[in-house]
């Protein structure tokens, strides 16, 4: 499990930045800004983290769980909240109502995992689903032109394999892309641009730590 620091944001969209050498680089923007809104500590809860929220919205859609849980902490109701990992040297940092500042937690062109919801595309066919060849059209072939082929086998074992590529819900589905690179940050807007695509349409939240699977994936 990701323990690295980290935040969430949304994703505002995608643009273009120029290096120093010249090189393009197409990059996502996510806008940061999370407050601290809990804890969970080693002792009561058996593990370490911070409990973080984004946005804010009125009391008349929260429910009453929510409303007096955030009086108790004394911050407002947050839009989104997030669970994160944490050492608890990391979490005694912070405390509630603090705003999870960038700068403070990741650095240029360290390398973070990211993780978000994809967007729903809906019932889909095998072609856009698991982009499948389809049959000949030609030859003999009648209807069945965007169909997957024989779904079965014969009397062994007489049934479905399970796994089998098939239409289906394509979409709207939690997505993590690892190892992506912090290309910049603007502190002053709380911005973090990531090198590449981030899953989800704009507005989407937006679940970003640092790498499990590379060295400078904490930032040091």
């Amino acid at each position: 499990m990701n323990q690295h620091p980290g935040i969430i944001g949304k994703k505002l969209g995608a643009t273009q930045i120029f290096l120093d050498d010249g090189t393009v680089v197409a990059c996502t923007v996510v806008q940061a800004g999370s407050t601290v809104v809990g804890k969970r500590t080693l002792e009561r809860d058996g593990y370490d983290a911070l409990i973080v929220g984004f946005g804010e919205k009125t009391a008349r859609r929260s429910n009453k769980s929510e409303i007096v849980a955030m009086e108790k902490a004394g911050v407002a109701i947050p839009q989104v909240m997030r669970e994160l990992r944490c050492s608890a040297e990391h979490a005694a940092k912070y405390e509630l109502g603090q705003i999870l500042k960038i700068e403070e937690i990741f650095e240029e062109g360290q390398k973070v995992d990211v993780q978000s919801k994809s967007r729903g595309r809906g019932f889909q066919g095998v072609f856009r689903r698991y982009h499948f060849s389809g049959l000949p059209a030609t030859h003999g072939t009648h209807e069945w032109r965007r169909h997957g082929g024989s779904i079965g086998t014969n009397m062994t074992p007489g049934r479905v394999m399970l796994g089998k590529k098939m239409p289906g819900q394509m979409g709207n589905a939690t997505v993590s892309v690892l190892n992506q690179r912090i290309v910049r940050l603007l502190p002053e807007q709380q911005l973090i641009l990531l090198e590449g695509n981030v899953p989800g349409a704009a507005n989407a939240m937006v679940r970003i730590q640092g790498a499990v699977k590379k060295k400078n994936g904490g930032k040091k």
